[in-house]
């Protein structure tokens, strides 16, 4: 590790091979604690290549405890964390009215990192038990429309460097990985990126692959869709601009999104905005996601159709109803 990261210190990049071998070595545990901590720095310190995300990329895919949930017919929806903006479980509460929908949902997710709840620790914080038993996976899938893939269950190398993020509390370019290394390889995903540099790598490597994705960035910096100004979306075909007013809403205040000073109040704003007693801001923001995620599954004709569907499914309750199935044992 000296050799790479005096390398590194030099100001020269990795190739995509070298960032495949050294993510392998350290899921391994082949270097101690410090020397994982300054190969992390570097990458707080400058940009992260294309050749390094995608290197990074497949070592984490090939290593990942493999998961078939018996259908590829299925969305995630995630961010990359770190936009510093503190919004409640926004996404995570996005995948349940998607799953009330009968879309199925493949959520991957871990806990927070630079924010205080992430979606491992609200659904832990609601009586979930983390599983990557593939069998009982298939059964939150059957009963609820959604199963969630605790991302330290199924990567090692994520795993290994927890505690190294924790203590660091910035973000990292473990952040980037996440959303693009679901275990259960969705077919459709909608991942909110906090800079429009990120996006264009994800671009990028999602193009290649020639996956349906959709990636969304706030221009106010948001790693969602936050109506708190106009949103940039990425697809396969192209970009859009797109205003509150263009999503069916009305421009919020940052506030009245935040997501609370403790994992049990952000369990709880989760909690009450599915039993359908949110905030107009609150169940904008959540509906407007929902929303672009079933869109670009391409099963409702149109956005519209996309968000009314999405209304049904938290008004009428079926989002909560998918959250109490599974939870329950």
């Amino acid at each position: 590790m000296k050799q790479i990261l005096q390398y590194l210190f030099n100001h020269q990049t990795l190739t995509k091979a070298e960032a495949k071998a050294i993510m392998i070595e350290i899921a391994q545990n082949k270097f101690n604690e410090t020397e994982v901590s300054a190969f992390i720095t570097v990458f707080m310190m400058r940009s992260i290549t294309l050749e390094e995300m995608q290197g990074f990329r497949e070592a984490l895919l090939d290593l990942a405890v493999k998961v078939d949930l018996g259908t590829h017919d299925l969305v995630d929806i995630v961010g990359t964390g770190g936009d510093g903006k503190n919004t409640f479980n926004i996404s995570t509460l996005a995948s349940f009215i998607v799953a009330g929908t009968g879309q199925k949902v493949a959520k991957h997710g871990n806990y927070g990192v630079s924010a205080i709840s992430g979606s491992s620790n609200v659904l832990e914080e609601l009586g979930y038990q983390f599983k990557n038993n593939q069998e009982d996976l298939k059964k939150d899938l059957e009963k609820a429309n959604i199963c969630f893939l605790h991302a330290p269950l199924f990567h090692p190398a994520l795993k290994t460097v927890a505690p190294l993020r924790k203590g660091l509390g910035l973000r990292t370019f473990f952040n980037l990985l996440g959303p693009l290394v679901n275990p259960a390889k969705p077919k459709f995903s909608m991942i909110g990126v906090y800079s429009l540099e990120i996006a264009r790598l994800y671009q990028y490597i999602l193009q290649k692959n020639n996956e349906d994705f959709m990636l969304v960035h706030a221009l106010d910096g948001y790693d969602e869709i936050s109506l708190t100004g106009d949103t940039k979306i990425f697809n396969k075909n192209g970009e859009e601009i797109f205003s509150a007013t263009e999503l069916g809403f009305k421009n919020i205040e940052a506030e009245s999104i935040f997501g609370g000073n403790t994992k049990e109040e952000a369990a709880k704003i989760f909690r009450t905005i599915l039993e359908g007693k949110g905030t107009y801001e609150q169940n904008a923001v959540v509906l407007a996601n929902a929303a672009k995620a079933l869109q670009n599954t391409g099963k409702f004709e149109n956005y519209e159709a996309s968000l009314s569907a999405a209304k049904d499914s938290l008004e009428s309750g079926k989002a909560l109803d998918c959250l109490i199935k599974l939870i329950e044992n």
